[in-house]
């Protein structure tokens, strides 16, 4: 039996952003979740957001995409985005759909394994930023904004004059602005639906779950289970 499209949960003018739509998308799509979660950082939380569940569903991706592409025109002005980038995995999805949307370029930067075991976003398979080029940057969730700016040294070193970082969910409660680890500057962040999870450490002395006995998951690339 098919799964329903999580965008027949309610009409919605794609030009407006409205954090309530965005919500009801990810909550249709099963994309956001209440239990007993564990996270990368090792930490337990009792909210997750699997934005995987959502970019299954295109039309959900369109109508997202469709919100960021209006407030980047309304950033723009008069003056056009020429090139929209994102960091893989789901950002190369939301880049090139906002892309086709503005009519421009979209590509994807990667994530490069430096000798040491430090990491860092690499722009290849013939992608360039030209210099001068207005770029919007887009992104899916950010829980500390750290995918972002990892993306900005690729950027700022093809001469590209970024405009504005837009994601679809901030789960951390309000990140404003991202700034630059090489030339210091300061770019603005925007969020479709911007909320405040908190995170707990593991056992009864702060996890509510962990007190509770719930079953603990690790979702994500990770895998479903954890022990």
């Amino acid at each position: 039996m098919n799964q329903a499209d999580p965008t027949d949960t309610a009409p919605s003018s794609p030009a407006e952003p409205d954090a309530s739509r965005v919500e009801a998308l990810f909550a249709a799509a099963g994309a956001y979740r209440e239990g007993h979660f564990k996270l990368k950082s090792g930490r337990h939380a009792d909210r997750y957001v699997e934005k995987f569940q959502l970019l299954q569903w295109p039309p959900a991706v369109v109508e997202l995409c469709a919100m960021i592409a209006a407030r980047a025109r309304e950033v723009a002005g008069e003056e056009e985005i020429d090139v929209v980038v994102g960091p893989t995995t789901g950002g190369v999805m939301l880049a090139y759909e906002v892309a086709r949307q503005l009519g421009v370029r979209g590509m994807f930067a990667e994530s490069m394994r430096e000798t040491g075991g430090t990491t860092r976003r690499e722009f290849r398979r013939g992608f360039s930023i030209r210099p001068g080029e207005r770029v919007l940057l887009v992104d899916d969730v950010i829980t500390t904004g750290g995918s972002l700016v990892e993306m900005l040294p690729p950027i700022e070193a093809g001469g590209g004059e970024l405009l504005l970082a837009s994601v679809l969910v901030d789960r951390s409660g309000g990140l404003r602005q991202i700034d630059s680890p090489l030339s210091g500057r300061h770019y603005p962040v925007e969020a479709l639906w911007t909320l405040s999870l908190p995170t707990f450490e593991p056992g009864a002395e702060s996890c509510p779950g962990c007190v509770a006995g719930l079953p603990l998951e690790a979702p994500g690339s990770s895998g479903t289970s954890a022990t």
